[in-house]
């Protein structure tokens, strides 16, 4: 970082702390918010975007190579009049990355010079032309699309990740509901939860949190659906730069059929299994010694303290109305060797049993045992461990739950099945240019926490800073107008940045 921004930083922030102390009270009586004689006018030379951040978005997605990676794979358009397939595929995404939720957001940057001009763009695809971009897609050009961007993957993990961060890939599979109220979607269908619309595969490394392959379906498909081809077109991409995989997931993905091809490639799973009536007997019949107390991991605090807990307000409404209530008293793991039907190998099973106590209001009516199943090929893991490593696939739900109603990328915006499809990935790629700039910070605790940052978040504090866009020479130059406790970590994630060398 300059030292002039690191001296105007310390001058931003000194300034705001003196502003929000405790002790700083107004000179006038009344309310605080008391500005008055406000007036409005245009500014004839200065020019300004809401969205300082996507600068650095955007030197990222071409020294990665990412722009070069899109034009090489897709093949979309006969003549380039002036848009080429990345300037679409990207048109997209930054809408999104900048906050746009959907394709008629796209005419407020069009029209906003400052924005074009942050980009060095003369013009960008308006709405209509982004939904015609969309329709040109066929599955082949999806798949080529998503290789496109997992070719950029594997640089970034190999550059970014130490050694030991690289030795295990955890592949989570999962399926989603994205509801329509369209009626003339094609391809949509009718989901178990009686909704029309589609409901899309996602495969995702856990690691990074990084969508690898997001795969449109029709609303009534099981969630399992066409899952091992993706789950093997990821192992073979995390293969590249990790030393070992392992998939997870719960027990529609738990396919037996496979289990054996994936135990002699080498690539190690657990999944959840249904509690069938052969599994469980085999549960009720193992030895009392054969069981042992599973411990939880405590959550601790930023401050390592433990908080006071306040009166839980809802358990005493359930004991007051006398509604029937269901009470976890111990949890408790075992193991045994189990061989499916369509395997020809043996693999291990964990079971976790729940010891409950079913209440009506504060009266005991009976005790109750519920187990659950993990089976897993991997045998440097406890029971516990096992149990503990399947339950963190829970984490992809938060990674779903940011597309859906962060980026706003399941929103299913055009025609048919395959261009909704390909809008999906374009709009999810804004998470993935997140999850890449998270990678190149250099400190661990700041990029650890970028990965997990909500989408809003990393929005309001990283992309959409003002920032004064002024164009001198051969230079564009972004010059910031607020201030955010991430700027000097912008800056040093930037330098790092613009020292790629450009693909």
């Amino acid at each position: 970082m300059k030292s002039k921004d690191s001296r105007i930083l310390r001058k931003r922030k000194g300034e705001i702390e003196r502003r929000i102390d405790r002790r700083n009270f107004p000179k006038h009586d009344g309310p605080v918010l008391a500005g008055r004689n406000i007036h409005y006018e245009m500014a004839e030379r200065t020019r300004a975007i809401d969205c300082g951040g996507l600068g650095a978005i955007h030197v990222m997605a071409r020294n990665t190579g990412l722009i070069r990676a899109l034009d090489e794979h897709l093949h979309l358009l006969k003549i380039h009049r002036p848009y080429h397939e990345s300037d679409h595929v990207l048109n997209i995404a930054y809408n999104t990355l900048t906050g746009g939720t959907c394709l008629d957001d796209l005419e407020l940057r069009r029209n906003d010079a400052a924005y074009l001009d942050a980009l060095g763009a003369a013009r960008i695809p308006d709405p209509t032309t982004a939904g015609d971009f969309a329709r040109r897609f066929s599955e082949s050009s999806v798949r080529s699309l998503m290789e496109a961007v997992n070719s950029i993957r594997v640089k970034l993990w190999k550059k970014n990740l130490s050694r030991r961060g690289r030795r295990l890939a955890v592949i989570d599979a999962d399926g989603t509901l994205a509801p329509t109220t369209g009626e003339c979607k094609e391809g949509m269908g009718l989901s178990y939860k009686g909704e029309w619309g589609y409901h899309p595969l996602l495969v995702s490394l856990a690691n990074t949190q990084e969508p690898l392959y997001l795969v449109n379906r029709a609303g009534n498909r099981p969630s399992h659906e066409g899952a091992p081809d993706w789950l093997d077109r990821a192992a073979a991409v995390a293969r590249q730069a990790f030393d070992k995989v392992c998939f997870r997931g719960d027990t529609d993905f738990a396919l037996t059929e496979h289990f054996d091809r994936w135990d002699t490639s080498g690539h190690g799973f657990v999944f959840g299994i249904d509690a069938m009536r052969n599994l469980v007997g085999i549960a009720e019949t193992l030895p009392w010694t054969a069981w042992k107390h599973l411990k939880r991991r405590e959550t601790l605090t930023l401050t390592g303290e433990t908080r006071w807990r306040p009166t839980n307000v809802k358990q005493a409404v359930v004991e007051e109305q006398k509604y029937k209530n269901i009470e976890l008293t111990g949890e408790s793991v075992a193991e045994f060797e189990y061989r499916p039907v369509k395997c020809k190998r043996t693999y291990r099973v964990v079971v976790l049993r729940k010891d409950l106590s079913v209440k009506r209001g504060q009266q005991h009516l009976f005790d109750d045992i519920r187990y659950f199943f993990y089976i897993t090929n991997r045998r440097d893991l406890s029971a516990a461990e096992v149990v503990r490593f399947a339950n963190e696939r829970c984490n992809q739900e938060n990674l779903i739950e940011q597309l859906k109603n962060g980026l706003r990328a399941l929103r299913m915006p055009t025609g048919d099945l395959v261009s909704n499809g390909a809008y999906m990935v374009m709009a999810s790629l804004a998470w993935t240019l997140k999850a890449w700039f998270a990678l190149m910070t250099k400190r661990g605790a700041q990029r650890d926490a970028l990965l997990v940052m909500e989408f809003k978040r990393f929005l309001n504090w990283i992309v959409r800073v003002p920032c004064q866009i002024v164009k001198t020479g051969r230079r564009i130059v972004y010059r910031f107008l607020g201030h955010t406790d991430w700027l000097p970590t912008f800056f040093d994630t930037f330098e790092r940045i613009r020292r790629l060398r450009p693909a």
